[in-house]
């Protein structure tokens, strides 16, 4: 048993005898009243997603899972092909148990594979990760007039963010996975 701090992206927490693996969480701490965490869940065995939200004072039934280093290979088809990097044996994950994960992945790309009961129930990326600017439209002058401007680039893995408009074609930019959004220039 554990209490809501320990509820994070990739916990797999036991409801109503079911496992869960938390997709989103949010941790709200209003003026008034006692603060909360409300969470996006899905369940390892149906696959359907749940919204539940828990006070501070609960307690979680939270399940231990085993974290392994792994490399993301390749797709083929619905199916995302990892390497673990201690064995180098293969495993294959479906897209439905990455969902919006899968947006980020480039090859060769190091994650965190989540194991219970010798199956992966979500990977663990890491928070910040490169990408070099495939595709970036050229900045219009005046633009910069109303403040702070940006435009749609295309990354080499196919994702589309919102840059500031200096940013150009072939320039290494980092993506927060967590939110998606710009984080800066890359410097090697």
């Amino acid at each position: 048993m554990g209490d809501t701090t320990d509820i994070r992206k990739g916990a797999v927490i036991r409801h109503q005898n079911d496992l869960y693996v938390v997709t989103q969480f949010q941790f709200v701490n209003p003026g008034k009243g006692s603060a909360f965490t409300k969470t996006k869940m899905k369940s390892i065995s149906t696959g359907k997603t749940i919204e539940i939200t828990y006070k501070s004072s609960e307690s979680v039934d939270t399940v231990q899972v085993q974290r392994q280093n792994m490399q993301y290979l390749y797709r083929t088809g619905d199916m995302y092909s990892f390497m673990n990097q201690d064995t180098y044996e293969t495993i294959d994950v479906s897209s439905d148990l990455l969902e919006e994960d899968t947006q980020y992945l480039k090859e060769g790309l190091s994650v965190i594979a989540l194991i219970h009961d010798g199956a992966v129930v979500a990977i663990d990326l890491p928070k910040k990760i490169t990408y070099r600017v495939v595709e970036a439209p050229p900045a219009v002058k005046g633009d910069t007039a109303s403040g702070n401007v940006t435009k749609e680039v295309v990354l080499d893995n196919g994702l589309k963010a919102q840059a500031p408009i200096f940013i150009k074609e072939g320039e290494d930019i980092i993506i927060n996975t967590e939110t998606g959004d710009y984080g800066g220039r890359a410097t090697e």
